[in-house]
């Protein structure tokens, strides 16, 4: 009887979800070569991974930027366009957030691929080694080749960054969220020195991160009951013209900004940021310092202003406050700190209420200057990391205030550059933090956040003081006779540290063709 039914019944006709293979061909790229490094781990000899891994990492991200420069500049519409049934959105800020993440995952991966710094490379050999055993204090001071599956991990992650940034859905936006998250969780653990810090880094980093994402998905459920859809027009269309309760829909948003405030470390959702920053290896902690911020702080502008730019007058009161607390915790908290990691760390929470300023403004300048700020920190904070990384005693790397002291009289060069890095970072002129700031508190206060702007230049002037005491106790103090000393970077630290400061001072003399890119257009939606 029921094949009889199935035999009469019309087929339902399967609908086959559009694809627009060349705007999403940078992130299919990325995901492949990952794939591909999966393979090379399971397949390629152990003493030829390393060069393998490296070689295809960033043959990969050279391979996505021209595919992406070749889009941007060819077939690309300027409105945008919409693939994946509607889930990825391939707009102009799209594609700026994917190439500054292409940008700045070259300089990450050169960091994580030098093996001169730290002989044998930053990463541990064997993850399975116990902190503490014999064993691993075998490993840390041997020149054995480091764990080489964090370059497949780096390539999803940032995948998932590139994903997560365009999503034009919640519910791809989730997915994305936990495809960056999970090889970042894993990564944090894998310290060729001090384990048990890397490894408590690790945990704390994925059980908050694992509450966030809760957080994230009850909002999005709520939403979903809301608008009867995850697509963040649907939801910005019922919420400008349904008669149903606001309740789901304030709830939903409140718990969804929660996740993607956790991301971006923004106070008071920070929590995870100066222990992560701390404990992880350097290399992993500039990759995410700069580059989980961009992705976030996308997402964060994607979900405002298509999905809930006509509730702003309910929700912008609360981003405000949530911006001063993050400028606040920053700022004070960050002038406490004796660790160099830590104190970027509460630095990064500064930055982020800065950066929060002109989200909120939802306006095109507010736009176009939130995506430069990202621009802008990401070179300078992943260029500083690799500072950090020099400078190391018999333990590794030697992160106390106290192992800085009279750092220019034992290597110049390093606290010159790392001093401009600092000055970039507290925003003095001639850097891009200057431009940074400056465009971003002039289109706050065009949107009338005049309170808002004032009480940020006064918390920046505030953060200021920890960026100045680092700098004067380079040069004013005098350096441990049984100090610290300065390792000669290999090619690829070096590399990285130039990008990061050729980009800084590039954008701080002549920013307009950055500006001008990422004022080329809104979202799509």
């Amino acid at each position: 009887m029921l094949d009889m039914f199935l035999a009469q019944a019309p087929a339902a006709p399967v609908e086959v979800p559009s694809v627009d293979y060349a705007a999403v061909l940078p992130m299919l790229i990325v995901f492949g070569v990952a794939c591909v490094g999966v393979l090379v781990e399971a397949f390629a000899p152990k003493a030829t991974r390393w060069g393998i891994q490296v070689t295809i990492s960033l043959v990969a991200i050279v391979a996505a930027g021209v595919s992406l420069i070749l889009y941007a500049t060819g077939s690309a519409p300027k409105a945008g366009t919409t693939t994946f049934s509607g889930a990825i959105s391939v707009d102009r800020p799209s594609l700026f957030l994917w190439g500054t993440l292409l940008l700045l995952a070259v300089g990450a991966v050169f960091l994580i691929a030098d093996r001169k710094v730290e002989p044998g490379g930053a990463f541990v050999a064997q993850a399975a080694i116990r902190p503490g055993t014999v064993q691993d204090r075998a490993q840390a001071g041997a020149t054995t080749a480091s764990q080489t599956e964090v370059f497949p991990l780096t390539l999803f992650a940032l995948g998932g960054m590139m994903t997560f940034c365009a999503a034009n859905d919640l519910l791809t936006m989730f997915i994305a969220l936990e495809v960056l998250s999970l090889p970042l969780y894993l990564m944090c653990g894998l310290a060729r020195r001090r384990r048990l810090i890397s490894q408590e880094a690790a945990v704390k980093y994925f059980l908050l991160g694992a509450f966030s994402s809760a957080f994230f998905l009850y909002g999005l459920a709520l939403l979903y009951g809301y608008a009867n859809s995850v697509k963040l027009v649907d939801i910005a269309h019922a919420a400008a013209g349904s008669d149903r309760s606001d309740t789901l829909l304030f709830a939903g948003l409140g718990l969804l900004v929660v996740g993607l405030l956790f991301k971006g470390s923004v106070g008071p959702f920070h929590t995870w940021t100066p222990d992560v920053y701390q404990g992880a290896p350097t290399p992993v902690t500039g990759f995410m310092a700069a580059c989980t911020k961009v992705a976030a702080f996308g997402a964060i502008l994607r979900v405002l202003t298509v999905g809930f730019s006509s509730t702003s007058w309910e929700w912008r009161g609360v981003m405000w406050a949530v911006a001063i607390i993050s400028m606040v915790i920053g700022a004070i908290l960050g002038l406490t700190q004796t660790d160099v990691k830590r104190m970027i760390a509460y630095s990064s929470i500064a930055h982020a209420g800065f950066l929060l300023v002109g989200a909120i403004a939802m306006t095109e300048d507010g736009l176009s200057s939130t995506l430069f700020y990202l621009l802008a920190y990401g070179f300078t904070t992943l260029a500083a990391f690799g500072v950090v990384s020099l400078v190391r005693d018999s333990s590794g790397e030697a992160t106390h205030l106290s192992a800085w002291a009279g750092l220019a009289k034992r290597s110049p060069l390093l606290a010159g550059v790392f001093t401009f890095l600092l000055l970039a970072l507290a925003g003095i002129p001639l850097t891009s933090g200057f431009v940074g700031k400056f465009v971003v508190f002039s289109a706050a206060l065009s949107d009338g956040m005049a309170p808002l702007v004032v009480i940020a230049l006064v918390f920046s002037a505030v953060a200021a003081f920890f960026y100045l005491r680092v700098i004067v106790l380079m040069y004013f103090s005098e350096p441990a006779a049984d100090g610290p000393t300065v390792s000669v970077p290999g090619g690829f630290t070096t590399a990285a540290i130039a990008l990061g400061v050729v980009v800084t001072l590039v954008l701080g003399v002549v920013p307009a063709f950055a500006l001008n890119w990422a004022a080329s257009g809104g979202f799509a939606s």
